[in-house]
């Protein structure tokens, strides 16, 4: 192959492939690929000269500054001094001259004694020590063959490591997640041991063998990072964190910290003890075979490697991701997590999301909420929305943040266990959960479906059942064949499933069971949600959901087979005239828009807020065109401001006036395009005029609403 090659600046050599610990979470020797077996035990000299040889003619063919090699294992110390002194001496002869040597050693410390600190010293290797937490914690797993505890013997490692003689080369400790764990008892005994620098790391996990989730928890790893997040904040942060550390860093635009995070490209080799070159250890959980090469260092250069399509499908940043990923507004920060971890055998590949993804969302957004690092940096295509020449991308992008915003949403829910009115909640959230294990898809319909939200918000204050719960999750399940069958509410002799349509119930204001046969044994009973298509545009006609009525104008009940056809003449005509006079903005419809929900009378048109978000409008049916136009662009912009406030702080929020001036602003700086020579435009420009000098606008703030003068 040709072409230009990313280099390679770390390398992971195992110098040992066995291990004198049996860790039930170690991804070597407990996941799926079981290599380590027919492997030698110890490097030989031949492979660690090859391999110091290949390292070196790697670094000066792309003249490398430095390069990072941690000793791996396995145990690395089960090498022993000598072992470990001959890797250090060959490294440090083939690279000197050539870059800077960052030399570290990973070990679970039991071996651990003044011989090898020693050794360490005089070849500079830093040393990084794996401990879970307090002794409850460590003892959960990091056991000998025996059951025997190794946490005395790590302590007393980890002891000798902070003695002035040796502190310098401590590197931190490693500690892997369980939710089990007391989070701040797992925190304070880490902390108590002074280490330079810890890193949480989640445990290894595909959506083929999904992590622990405890007690229907949606995003149990992020309410265990987030409150330790919250001790280490209040201490002052007193030492580096590097998971949390990396957050804050890509929030405020910097790089991330940790390969397990960030869409920096993928430079990490492994060579094991038999002298292969295999891909990052994590692909090991994934299935049997993952991290192969093909590749040794007695055959093949580190520039061959750094070619392998395993390893080019992790270094083209955002590209490589899935397409669910690529519109996420977090994925900066989140990078799709680690890759191991989006693994799933149904042909899919790598091509998903995190199984952490809703953990690892919910983490970013918790700390950029704590910290107001990521308000004033913009989510992608910001200025596209602000003037109006979005494609539809950023759309996409919002409607990923409506999701995130209706799960927190639910979770509050879920935490308020006086709300919780109704006997259906309970196996309701439980097959919520695992349609998410199930396909993560299934559950991002439920919480994109518009009127989710709106249900949620009147739970939340007392005004709404959470059966309803019940029917949202049939809407998504049954169709798929996710389940057999779900026991739904009943409301005003109707058993509704969102965005679908509903069964004629023979009982009113009960429950009812469905089946996924449910809807074609009873043709007569059933009544499906009504399709509107035009030329780029696909809307369901939602004249039947329980809670779609909120938009601040009654609404209509199901609509005759007469007035749905006025509908299918006079909204393509709006929809044309859309798409003729604001071409960017009808992409950015098509994008979103999902949903029409008729009203009884016009929406008040000087609202400033959409009701249900832009993926539904409210419309009031007028004989001109023109005017559905309006209404239809007014609640879409409006839709797309109230969803961009829940990620961006564009003003003081307690400036009622400011925030009603930019969303009238916002929505007629599209609208007035439909009525040419109207006498709103001059209004718009002299609203826009008063809202460019307001005070209180962020400094994202007035670059949004310079972008609005930029379309006016």
């Amino acid at each position: 192959m040709t072409g230009p090659t990313l280099p390679l600046r770390q390398l992971v050599l195992k110098v040992h492939s066995r291990c004198d610990l049996a860790c039930r979470h170690c991804y070597i020797y407990e996941h799926a690929d079981q290599s380590w077996s027919s492997r030698p035990r110890v490097i030989s000299e031949e492979t660690i000269t090859w391999t110091a040889l290949r390292l070196s003619e790697h670094a000066k063919d792309h003249q490398l500054a430095s390069v990072q090699v941690i000793l791996h294992g396995g145990e690395p110390l089960l090498a022993g001094p000598a072992r470990l002194r001959l890797i250090c001496e060959e490294l440090r002869t083939a690279l000197r001259g050539v870059c800077e040597l960052d030399l570290r050693i990973h070990t679970n410390g039991v071996q651990l004694n003044e011989r090898h600190l020693d050794l360490f010293a005089a070849h500079g290797v830093r040393v990084g020590i794996s401990l879970d937490g307090d002794r409850a914690a460590n003892d959960r797993h990091r056991l000998f063959t025996n059951g025997r505890s190794s946490y005395d013997k790590v302590l007393r490692a980890l002891g000798l490591l902070n003695q002035d003689r040796y502190r310098h080369l401590f590197a931190g400790i490693l500690c892997t997640v369980d939710v089990r764990n007391d989070p701040i008892a797992a925190y304070d005994a880490l902390a108590a041991l002074h280490p330079p620098r810890i890193d949480f790391l989640l445990p290894h996990a595909t959506w083929d063998t999904p992590p622990l989730r405890p007690d229907g928890a949606l995003t149990p790893y992020a309410d265990w990072l987030l409150t330790i997040y919250d001790r280490w904040d209040s201490q002052g942060r007193p030492m580096p964190v590097r998971l949390f550390d990396s957050v804050i860093s890509t929030l405020g635009g910097g790089p991330a910290l940790t390969e397990a995070m960030g869409l920096e490209s993928a430079d990490v080799v492994v060579v094991e003890t038999d002298g292969t070159y295999e891909q990052a250890d994590s692909l090991k959980t994934a299935y049997d075979g993952a991290p192969v090469t093909g590749m040794n260092v007695f055959r093949h250069t580190l520039d061959e490697v750094a070619r392998h399509p395993g390893m080019t499908a992790r270094q083209h940043g955002l590209d490589d991701l899935s397409a669910q990923c690529r519109t996420c507004p977090v994925v900066r920060s989140c990078g799709g997590g680690l890759f191991a971890h989006r693994y799933r055998d149904d042909g899919s590949g790598f091509d998903n999301p995190s199984v952490f993804c809703a953990d690892l969302a919910e983490l970013i957004h918790s700390i950029d909420a704590r910290t107001g690092v990521g308000a004033n940096r913009p989510i992608d295509g910001f200025d596209e929305l602000a003037d109006g020449t979005d494609d539809g991308t950023a759309v996409r992008v919002l409607i990923r943040s409506q999701q995130r915003v209706t799960l927190d949403l639910l979770k509050a829910l879920h935490t308020e266990p006086g709300l919780i009115k109704g006997q259906l909640w309970t196996p309701a959230w439980q097959l919520a959960l695992k349609l998410g294990e199930y396909d993560e898809s299934l559950l991002a319909s439920l919480l994109t479906h518009p009127y989710t939200r709106p249900w949620i918000l009147r739970c939340l204050d007392g005004e709404a059942s959470s059966d309803h719960l019940a029917s949202l999750v049939a809407a998504v399940a049954l169709p798929a064949r996710a389940v057999d069958g779900i026991e739904v509410p009943v409301r005003d002799g109707f058993a509704h499933l969102p965005g679908i349509g509903r069964l004629r119930a023979e009982l009113p204001d009960t429950t009812v069971s469905l089946g996924a046969h449910a809807i074609a044994g009873s043709p007569s009973a059933w009544e499906p949600v009504r399709w509107l298509r035009a030329e780029g545009l696909e809307v369901a006609v939602d004249d039947m959901d329980p809670y779609r009525d909120c938009f601040g104008a009654p609404v209509r009940a199901r609509l005759t087979d007469e007035d749905m056809q006025l509908w299918r003449d006079v909204v393509p005509q709006a929809w044309m005239l859309i798409g003729k006079t604001l071409p960017a903005v009808a992409a950015g419809m098509a994008a979103g828009v999902s949903v029409l929900t008729p009203l009884a009378t016009a929406p008040d048109p000087e609202r400033t807020t959409a009701g249900a978000g832009f993926t539904a409008l409210g419309v009031h049916l007028h004989p001109d065109p023109v005017d559905v136009a309006v209404d239809l662009v007014r609640g879409f912009r409006l839709g797309v401001l109230d969803t961009l406030l829940d990620e961006c702080e564009l003003y003081d929020e307690t400036d009622t006036r400011v925030a009603a001036l930019l969303a009238d602003t916002y929505a007629r700086a599209a609208t007035d395009t439909l009525r040419p020579a109207s006498e709103s435009a001059h209004r718009t420009r002299a609203q826009w005029e008063r809202l460019a000098s307001a005070a209180s606008l962020t400094a994202l703030g007035r670059r949004f609403v310079d972008g609005i003068g930029r379309s006016l």
